[in-house]
């Protein structure tokens, strides 16, 4: 008799269960890919919170990112945006907790919150290009060169 491989030992869930499993947890996250398809075609529909510090996001954030800290968001500091925006969180990649954090707080004011999951590490893998500096910039001046 052939023992299952470790993949199959346990069981798949039924497909109702996968579905909702999988569902939900869209509902939690979005990836860099969806993210670049947005910005690029201006469809921003969400605010993308670069929660590191601000030296790091000097140093490389994904374009149309704003440099917000975890640590810095208050119920006074969101109040610049609408209570129905959605924001969408990321840190430096897989290693860092720091996303977590801002989505825990955001969802402790009651805000809409998505994880970028993979950061700025899933960017860079994926092939996106970031940029330097203080400001934002967009995905278009950064792919064109237009900006470091």
């Amino acid at each position: 008799m052939t023992l299952p491989s470790a993949v199959a030992e346990t069981p798949a869930a039924d497909s109702a269960d996968a579905l909702d499993h999988f569902l939900r947890r869209l509902s939690f996250e979005t990836d860099c890919w969806d993210t670049h398809d947005a910005l690029s075609q201006g469809t921003t529909d969400f605010v993308l919170l670069d929660v590191r510090s601000p030296a790091l996001y000097a140093e490389g954030h994904v374009p149309g990112a704003l440099n917000l800290p975890h640590g810095k968001m208050t119920e006074r500091r969101m109040a610049d945006w609408p209570a129905d925006t959605l924001f969408v969180v990321y840190c430096a990649g897989p290693h860092c907790n720091g996303a977590n954090k801002a989505a825990v707080r955001l969802a402790r004011m009651g805000r809409p919150v998505k994880e970028m999951i993979g950061g700025v590490t899933g960017w860079l893998d994926e092939g996106f290009l970031l940029a330097k500096g203080d400001a934002p910039s967009s995905v278009t001046e950064v792919e064109a060169g237009q900006v470091a």
